[in-house]
C-alpha cells in the first residue's frame, strides 16, 4: 500500500530551471500541445520550439507528461486564485456560482491555448495518470459551494455534489469546444449569463408543485 501511495503522489521537479528557461518552455508547451495531438507531441519538438536542448528539458522534468502537467497545475492554480478572489465576501449562493462560471469563461477566453490543452488535445486518461489530476483546488472551491447550496436547500438535494459539479464542467467544456469550432468570432464571456442560466437550471432545486 505504501508503495502505491508513493507512486501516486506527484513528484517534485528534479531541479528548478531558471525563470528564462521556464518562460520559454511554458510558451513552447502552450504552442505544441494546443496545436498537436498529445501522442504526436514529443520532447524534441518542444525543445526545438523553446530553443533549448532535449537534455535540458529532461534534466528538469524527465518526461513530456511531467513537463506538461507541471504547467497545467500552475495554470489551474492561477485560475483558482482568481476564482477565490472573485467570490470572496459574496454571500448569495446563486451569485457565487454565477461568478465561478464567469471566471472560468473569462480565463479560457484570455488563455485559449491552455483551455485547448485541457479540453481538446490532451486525453483525460493521460492527465488522470498524473498525480496533479486529483489536486485541482478549483474543484474543491466549487464542490464546497455546491455542498453549501445543497445544505441550504437551494441546489438539487437528490443528486450528489459530484454530479452537480459534472453538470457545470460538462456544459462549460462543451461551450468552449463549440466556441473554438465556430472560430472564436465573439467574446466567450458574452455567453456567460446564458451559460450560467443553463447550468443553474440543471443544478438548482426544482420548486414544489
Amino acid at each position: 500500500m505504501q508503495k502505491t501511495e508513493e507512486k501516486d503522489r506527484p513528484q517534485a521537479l528534479k531541479a528548478a530551471p531558471s525563470s528564462a528557461i521556464k518562460a520559454r518552455l511554458e510558451a513552447a508547451v502552450l504552442k505544441v500541445f494546443s496545436e498537436e495531438d498529445f501522442h504526436r507531441a514529443d520532447m524534441r519538438t518542444i525543445a526545438k520550439t523553446a530553443g533549448v536542448s532535449f537534455e535540458t528539458i529532461y534534466k528538469y522534468y524527465g518526461s513530456k507528461e511531467k513537463l506538461l502537467f507541471t504547467f497545467v497545475g500552475e495554470w489551474l492554480d492561477e485560475l483558482t486564485e482568481q476564482a477565490a478572489h472573485n467570490i470572496e465576501g459574496v454571500e448569495d449562493l446563486k451569485e457565487k456560482i454565477r461568478i465561478l462560471v464567469w471566471t472560468q469563461l473569462d480565463y479560457y477566453e484570455r488563455n485559449p491555448e491552455m483551455a485547448k490543452i485541457l479540453y481538446l488535445t490532451v486525453p483525460y486518461t493521460a492527465w488522470m495518470a498524473d498525480g496533479s489530476f486529483g489536486q485541482n483546488r478549483l474543484v474543491k472551491i466549487i464542490i464546497d459551494v455546491i455542498r453549501e447550496g445543497r445544505r441550504e436547500g437551494i441546489l438539487n438535494p437528490d443528486a450528489r455534489s459530484s454530479l452537480l459539479l459534472d453538470v457545470m464542467y460538462g456544459i462549460i467544456r462543451r461551450c468552449f469546444i463549440m466556441w473554438v469550432y465556430r472560430g472564436q468570432t465573439e467574446s466567450f464571456t458574452s455567453q456567460a449569463d446564458a451559460v450560467f442560466e443553463v447550468i443553474w437550471a440543471g443544478i438548482s432545486k426544482k420548486p414544489s408543485i
